[in-house]
């Protein structure tokens, strides 16, 4: 469980050469890494080695194989082109000598342009609404495998707070999205790239799960083996993880045993700050 301090440490990384960096592991109790420690170990590494005036706008990775918690990771960047705009790097991460996981970055100079965006859905606000582990903690007699769950994936550096009742006596009638309040648990002056690294960790969670609630009532949350395959981020705008933002989640589509999540970040002002998709593999254990 986490604190900010801690989780902090865990997202950067140790220079051990060159664009090559080595990162510790949360101790996940399913025993394999989390894919976004991973995302945000990466992106550390990758912002190590671009110049300071460049801010990443975009990612795309691939997990390929599970991480071991047990063995550090080691994370190579390739230097693919810095432009008078743009600067591209390449991250792949290492165990045993083999890759796990793989990531493109592209990074920019601010600058002046268009600006519009989607319109944030008006939904309750934070304030009187309870995490979402406090939620599962309600169900923990009626859904005991909701709350085993919730427990494992507790940390203390983030909190979440659903804006939708987590009951799953019903199926949810098709419907596959989700509205979730989270911010940064500590009030810090944070700079703005390792709120992105912040970010992308918490932007793994929910996700895959939204593509599970159409189905609930056809299946045991503790027989379902899920696990991310992608994982794509946008960062559009300057933000404070410090405060709350809002991800609308939702799943446009689950087939042959992968489903997709579609997330948009918003913050309190109803600027988009971040877009993120990711695709996962879902089975049932039988």
């Amino acid at each position: 469980m986490l604190n900010l301090d801690e989780l902090i440490d865990l997202i950067q990384l140790e220079e051990i050469d060159d664009c090559l960096f080595r990162g510790q592991n949360y101790k996940t109790p399913w025993k394999r890494v989390f894919g976004g420690q991973v995302l945000a170990q990466a992106l550390n590494a990758a912002y190590q080695t671009v110049p300071e005036d460049r801010i990443a706008h975009s990612l795309h990775s691939y997990f390929i194989l599970a991480g071991d918690t047990s063995r550090p990771i080691i994370y190579q960047v390739s230097v693919t082109r810095d432009g008078g705009s743009f600067s591209t790097r390449r991250v792949t991460a290492l165990q045993k000598g083999k890759a796990i996981f793989v990531m493109a970055v592209s990074f920019q100079k601010k600058q002046e342009g268009f600006d519009h965006q989607n319109t944030m859905p008006e939904v309750e606000g934070p304030e009187n609404l309870i995490t979402d582990f406090e939620k599962a903690e309600l169900l923990q007699d009626e859904a005991p495998d909701i709350y085993l769950r919730a427990l494992a994936r507790k940390i203390d550096a983030l909190e979440f707070r659903p804006v939708e009742k987590l009951s799953f006596n019903q199926e949810l009638a098709g419907k596959a999205i989700r509205h979730v309040w989270m911010k940064i648990s500590e009030k810090k002056d944070i700079p703005l790239p390792l709120q992105h690294q912040l970010l992308a960790f918490a932007s793994d969670y929910d996700l895959l799960l939204t593509a599970v609630f159409p189905h609930r009532t056809e299946i045991n949350a503790m027989k379902l083996f899920i696990a991310s395959l992608d994982h794509a981020m946008w960062f559009h705008r300057d933000m404070d993880f410090t405060d709350w933002l809002l991800y609308v989640i939702d799943s446009p589509s689950a087939s042959n045993s992968r489903g997709m999540g579609y997330g948009r970040i918003f913050d309190q002002k109803g600027r988009l700050v971040s877009t993120v998709m990711q695709e996962g593999l879902i089975r049932v254990m039988r």
